[in-house]
């Protein structure tokens, strides 16, 4: 069917780039400062959109100007969001990214309408996941409805990829309902409490993960690729070579077109491939949304 569900955030990013983080207590003068569309769940649906799935998305804005821009962009690019509720109490996310001199960035976010999203509001989305080939979840939502929306997907036979970020421990009921988990390495000490720093110990840390009884682990290594393991395949998958600008979307950029290709019936090898390609290309541009890459440019580096 190709249908992508995703639940999850929306955050206004005010993105600064300087030639370093600051000390405490310093006053750094920057290099340039941009505006843009992301937050993991919206950058999500949008790379899945352009890698070719008809995605959904399920989440909250303001009642504001960030908010109204979301759902234009959303329109433009062709994403469903009939279940995209704008609230009066609480205004859009709003996440502050500051890229140093090598692309690698720090982020702080204040989710706002995101921590509103309910389990009245998963449920409202029901047809919209039981219909789809693929769920996407990630944590600046409250867990309470990443919970709920899984028992959906379960139900139906809906596969489920799990992005862990921002990290964080999750509740072995979600992992239970869980297909597919994507962690990069930051999040994959946190939910093992495993260094990731080798190859042999992202490995090891990949298969405490499987024991946890999750189908396909998915761990996102940076320039070192993606190591895929599941009770059948065992093998790291490279990375492509690129100048790094930001790394902003990069794993945004993964999910989003690990789950399209999914959900055209790929292989998970090859699925990863794509994905691999996809957050490649990401981190070549700036800024979350203008980074995500089109299905016609993930196949031109392949």
């Amino acid at each position: 069917m190709n249908k992508v569900t995703v639940v999850g955030s929306f955050m206004y990013d005010l993105v600064a780039t300087a030639p370093r983080r600051p000390k405490t207590g310093e006053t750094l003068i920057g290099d340039s400062f941009g505006m843009f569309l992301g937050g993991k769940g919206a950058n999500q649906a949008i790379a899945a959109s352009r890698a070719g799935a008809i995605v959904s998305m399920v989440g909250r804005l303001g009642n504001d100007l960030f908010g109204d821009q979301f759902l234009e962009k959303f329109s433009e690019e062709g994403i469903n969001t009939d279940f995209v509720i704008q609230d009066t109490e609480n205004g859009t996310g709003v996440g502050m990214p500051l890229i140093d001199a090598s692309g690698d960035n720090s982020i702080v976010i204040i989710p706002q309408a995101n921590m509103a999203l309910s389990f009245e509001n998963i449920d409202q989305a029901e047809s919209s996941i039981a219909d789809s080939d693929v769920l996407v979840l990630q944590c600046e939502v409250p867990m309470e409805a990443n919970q709920r929306a899984a028992e959906i997907a379960n139900k139906t036979d809906t596969l489920v990829i799990l992005n862990p970020a921002p990290a964080c421990e999750i509740p072995d009921a979600l992992l239970s309902l869980v297909d597919i988990i994507t962690p990069n390495e930051s999040e994959t000490e946190i939910l093992t409490g495993m260094p990731t720093e080798t190859d042999n110990q992202a490995i090891e840390a990949a298969h405490l993960l499987l024991s946890k009884g999750i189908e396909t682990v998915i761990l996102t290594l940076g320039s070192r690729g993606s190591f895929l393991l599941t009770k059948k395949i065992e093998k790291l998958i490279p990375a492509f070579s690129v100048e790094v600008v930001d790394t902003t979307a990069a794993g945004d950029a993964f999910c989003g077109a690990l789950a399209a290709s999914l959900a055209h019936g790929i292989n998970i090898e090859k699925s990863v491939k794509i994905a691999n390609a996809a957050g490649a290309l990401a981190v070549t541009k700036l800024g979350a949304e203008p980074s995500l890459p089109s299905r016609e440019e993930i196949q031109i580096i392949q």
